[in-house]
């Protein structure tokens, strides 16, 4: 009787598997690597939370001129979504393609202030993004108008304010450095603050010079050239040391009120599972854009400090500040849904 034909072996499924997965990562690596080698190879868009010529469009702006020129001119886009002290910009990025081409300028709100601060966002702060790198850092200044007070130091002000009907400081939005902020200074100086809130930090000055308000912490950058011209003055600074954009101008901790120190910082995120070498790309073409002696000057020139950390100290920074300013936001009990 013939032999019937035999069965061909099937192969185990434990080697069936390993097999399929060497084929995909062999295919899949590649490709990785060519999108990284290749990165950029379209326009960039950077999302600003906040309207043009505010502190984050300004370094964003910077930025997009170094990476460009970096990138042998390739485009790098700043798209303003103003609104919501730059909640609506997070959430939009929050959601865009994992690709590197669409990235966040995140500020100290954003990532660090509203966490703390509001029940519910548009996006999840630690899962949503990727820190890519911190560009640079800024510290406040306690504007007048000369018009209105005659206030010319912090003491001065704090006397002025008590005889006045309250310390009405002007706010760029509820959740930012500027509102709690506020707190912060009120705590110093003994006094319950009065919060004024507006859109941006331009209709803040508008506020001010309407005398609808007797003061506004603004950063550096926006502050100086009003100081500079004469039209606001400047009472003293929130950094550990003298701002360079306004040598003159003392800190506030050095007119006798050491508790009140602090600053707001800016960075790149990018949108979670952008790919890890496009990331390590990305942060090390900003630290070198920004820590370059041209791009270091014009931060500087335009009342920033430069950074240019790497992702992983950037990481580090977002999570301690977000512990800092969970303590002052806690402090005044305010919470937004």
């Amino acid at each position: 009787m013939p032999l019937a034909p035999s069965t061909p072996r099937q192969p185990r499924r434990g080697l069936l598997a390993a097999a399929v997965l060497l084929a995909a990562a062999a295919t899949a690596l590649p490709v990785v690597a060519q999108t990284a080698a290749g990165y950029p190879a379209r326009p960039v868009r950077i999302v600003v939370g906040f309207p043009a010529g505010t502190g984050p469009d300004i370094v964003a702006r910077l930025l997009a001129q170094k990476l460009s020129e970096g990138w042998g001119h390739q485009g790098v886009i700043v798209d303003n979504k103003p609104g919501a002290g730059g909640l609506i910009a997070a959430g939009e990025a929050a959601r865009a393609a994992p690709d590197g081409y669409t990235l966040l300028l995140a500020e100290t709100g954003q990532l660090s202030i509203a966490p703390n601060s509001y029940s519910r966002l548009p996006y999840d702060p630690k899962n949503d993004f990727v820190p890519v790198s911190q560009v640079a850092t800024s510290d406040f200044v306690l504007l007048v108008n000369p018009q209105k007070t005659p206030a010319r130091t912090v003491r001065d002000y704090v006397d002025w304010s008590r005889q006045q009907k309250g310390l009405f400081l002007a706010t760029f939005g509820a959740g930012t450095p500027g509102h709690f902020g506020a707190y912060m200074f009120g705590d110093a100086v003994g006094q319950q603050p009065e919060p004024v809130h507006y859109k941006s930090t331009a209709d803040a000055l508008s506020g001010l010079y309407a005398g609808d308000v007797s003061g506004v912490f603004a950063t550096v950058g926006l502050a100086a050239p009003n100081v500079k011209a004469g039209k606001l003055v400047a009472l003293g600074s929130t950094g550990a040391t003298r701002s360079p954009s306004l040598p003159d101008v003392p800190t506030i901790k050095e007119q006798g009120y050491p508790g009140l120190e602090f600053t707001a910082w800016f960075g790149i995120v990018a949108p979670a599972k952008t790919p890890a070498d496009i990331v390590q790309k990305l942060s090390a073409d900003i630290v070198r854009a920004v820590q370059s002696a041209d791009g270091r000057q014009k931060l500087l020139d335009a009342g920033f400090r430069a950074t240019g950390t790497d992702r992983e100290a950037f990481a580090r920074t977002i999570a301690a500040d977000t512990a800092t300013w969970g303590k002052a936001v806690a402090a005044t009990g305010f919470k937004a849904d």
